[in-house]
């Protein structure tokens, strides 16, 4: 018996396992052929979109109550998949290669570059993680540090008692010479 053959495929080609992975592969097809530079921003979102459904698996694993992350398409004048608020993926220059940046204080920096989806994958999995990480040590909350006080040195009370008492003795002795004195 022969298999039934898939309207426009060859035996040999995998079939689409959903008409929407169908839908992005023909649009990237069809910005290969054409210059049409709707067509290529249409293949440079559709390409982010491949690389978005890659990730899936990655944020299924993401704890929900952990929101650092906040994954989406941008469609501006260049189109970018945004990992959270300072990490995004784009399109290079030729429309090809993706290019996962980081914005910093000191400017953008490139992560990973690569035309192979599971590079940037990998990429975008140890940025998720060391991010995590980081929220961890962020969230610890470490004990005061104990200021070790000296203790106030204890003076003697006896010296204070025995130097009160020679004093008041010495002024008794010295009123009853003034009172002898008179007397004479």
């Amino acid at each position: 018996m022969s298999e039934p053959e898939t309207s426009g495929t060859h035996p040999s080609q995998p079939r689409p396992v959903r008409l929407r992975d169908a839908l992005l592969r023909a649009r990237i097809e069809a910005a290969d052929r054409t210059g049409v530079v709707v067509d290529l921003r249409d293949a440079e979102v559709a390409r982010l979109e491949i690389l978005n459904d890659a990730l899936d698996p990655l944020f299924a694993q993401v704890p929900e109550q952990i929101d650092l992350f906040d994954r989406g398409i941008s469609q501006g004048d260049t189109p970018r998949l945004w990992i959270d608020v300072v990490a995004h993926i784009m399109m290079g220059r030729d429309k090809r290669m993706y290019r996962f940046v980081q914005d910093t204080r000191f400017g953008r920096i490139v992560l990973a570059e690569s035309h192979d989806t599971s590079v940037i994958v990998d990429a975008v999995t140890d940025y998720v993680a060391r991010r995590m990480i980081e929220r961890e040590r962020a969230m610890v909350v470490l004990p005061e540090p104990k200021l070790e006080v000296a203790e106030p040195r204890r003076h003697s009370r006896v010296w204070p008692f025995v130097f009160g008492f020679i004093l008041g003795v010495a002024g008794l002795f010295g009123v009853a010479v003034l009172a002898a004195l008179r007397s004479w």
